[in-house]
């Protein structure tokens, strides 16, 4: 190999692993020897740490066995893990040849299901790879055609069904069948492409989740009994363990006294204003033990209930990690459900308009006419900002999820499409002209302040109560909810003896 380029050159895995972990922009190809699992005798894996704009940094590996000509590919996720995990659906019918040819990237933890065939491929079956749709039936059909042979020697009644399943399979790979196929994946890397991006795709489910402790172990986090029964911690000075179960009630006004004097030292008129009006409301704040979501280390979360003015009662929720630095903040809806969902509706005329708070929830779902723009619930999560803000999340938002047909595979019309719309995007905020900001909650759990102290005085606000349909009860599985329990609960009872 001396007579390789220095950018080729056969090295270790340490030394690959060093090169690839490194905040390089111009990553070299690496190339090392490795076992090939076909013929036994050694191969060349090479390495390529790229990042795909607007999407993520990945590393791509290829082997090749000059001995008996095995080759494969393989696309791993060098970056971080999302927050939540992803389940995208794609709802396929019959003849529906293009939709086949949809860009599929499908990480190493990613699961694919096609309900209708009873068919799962579990993460471990194919690795992560960049593909199509048609290409992951295509890959699974021959993985299961490969060793037919022997099969149907030592089992011919299971190599007869495979058969069969096998005919099923690729009828769905041509499009003969309609089929549901969903892309699971708890690290929240995987995507399946939206060609009517940045529109919504009446074909295309995307749900964000939260993991379960099961997930969270498999993706080699520290899941223990301690979160669900309190953390352990051991005593300082080798004393005895105790349980930190409860929870640790501060002082009143005890967070924002500690900001406000933050911000009294450090001579900051603005953040004192800030700080002092900020935290002045919640009457008792709390503080538990909880798990950081990026390091799973042991770290503290402080809550408190306070009530919006023209809104409802609300829980604030923050964390804070010191192993890492990660910072989490939620705002969760107190109180009841309500009877009915809600629609608000802003016109956006000036930059005070901009300037409004905007509290979001994740039920509910962000409609801009003017540019033709429509995220569905659950998308960006329940966050707390600003009308502008909003625009901006939305924005980075879109990159993120459809930024890996951004490319030099897009093609021109898609292309100058996409420049269209983000210039179209940026000019809501630059307000060349009046625009309307709609959300739909099903929960009524989202809020838009008023500009003035009588919401009714306000002309650009209006709020529209509507009756939820069976269909989102029943997405929100209120359908199934059983209160009869509590409602018997709460009856008077009658403590009366008769004789």
């Amino acid at each position: 190999m001396e007579g390789n380029a220095k950018s080729d050159q056969i090295v270790d895995v340490g030394s690959v692993v060093e090169a690839v972990s490194a905040d390089d922009g111009d990553a070299p190809l690496y190339s090392l020897e490795s076992l090939c699992m076909r013929c036994g005798e050694n191969g060349i894996t090479r390495f390529l740490l790229t990042l795909i704009p607007h999407f993520r940094k990945i590393l791509l590996s290829a082997f090749e066995c000059p001995h008996c000509g095995e080759r494969n590919n393989e696309v791993q996720f060098a970056g971080e893990i999302q927050p939540r995990g992803c389940c995208y659906t794609l709802k396929i019918p019959s003849g529906e040849q293009k939709m086949l040819n949809r860009q599929v990237v499908k990480s190493e933890s990613a699961t694919i299901k096609i309900p209708e065939l009873d068919f799962e491929i579990p993460p471990e079956a194919q690795r992560g790879s960049l593909s199509t749709v048609e290409g992951i039936l295509m890959r699974a059909t021959d993985e299961l055609q490969a060793l037919q042979e022997e099969r149907k020697k030592v089992a011919p009644e299971t190599a007869g069904a495979i058969d069969q399943f096998l005919v099923k399979l690729r009828a769905c790979a041509t499009g003969e069948s309609c089929i549901t196929f969903i892309l699971d994946d708890p690290v929240g890397n995987s995507f399946i492409e939206n060609p009517f991006a940045p529109s919504s795709d009446p074909s295309l489910t995307i749900k964000f989740y939260e993991r379960t402790p099961e997930q969270q172990a498999s993706l080699g986090y520290l899941v223990d009994s301690a979160q669900a029964e309190g953390t352990h911690v051991d005593a300082p000075g080798g004393g005895e363990a105790v349980t930190t179960d409860q929870v640790r009630r501060e002082p009143h006004g005890s967070v924002g006294a500690t900001a406000g004097h933050r911000a009294i030292a450090q001579s900051n008129s603005a953040e004192i204003a800030e700080a002092l009006f900020r935290y002045t409301a919640p009457e008792e704040v709390m503080t538990f033990p909880s798990t950081c979501g990026a390091c799973a280390a042991s770290c503290e979360t402080r809550m408190f209930v306070t009530n919006i003015p023209y809104f409802q009662e609300v829980i604030v929720m923050a964390s804070t990690c010191d192993a890492c630095g990660y910072r989490n903040s939620e705002l969760k809806p107190g109180g009841r459900i309500p009877e009915k969902g809600k629609i608000i509706t802003l016109s956006v005329k000036n930059v005070n308009d901009l300037s409004r708070d905007v509290i979001k929830s994740d039920t509910a779902s962000v409609k801009v006419p003017e540019v033709d723009l429509e995220l569905a619930s659950g998308t960006l999560g329940g966050i707390v900002t600003t009308v502008e803000g909003l625009i901006t999340r939305i924005s980075e938002s879109l990159e993120r999820v459809h930024g890996f047909t951004f490319g030099d595979s897009l093609d021109e019309n898609s292309r100058s499409k996409w420049i269209d719309f983000k210039a179209r995007l940026n000019k809501l905020l630059s307000l060349e002209e009046p625009w309307t900001l709609i959300l739909d909650d099903a929960l009524a759990n989202s809020f838009v302040a008023p500009a003035t102290d009588d919401l009714k005085e306000d002309n650009q606000l209006a709020f529209e109560d509507y009756k939820r349909s069976w269909e989102q009860n029943e997405e929100l599985g209120l359908n199934d909810m059983d209160t009869s329990s509590a409602e018997v609960g709460d009856a008077p009872t009658n403590t009366s003896k008769t004789e």
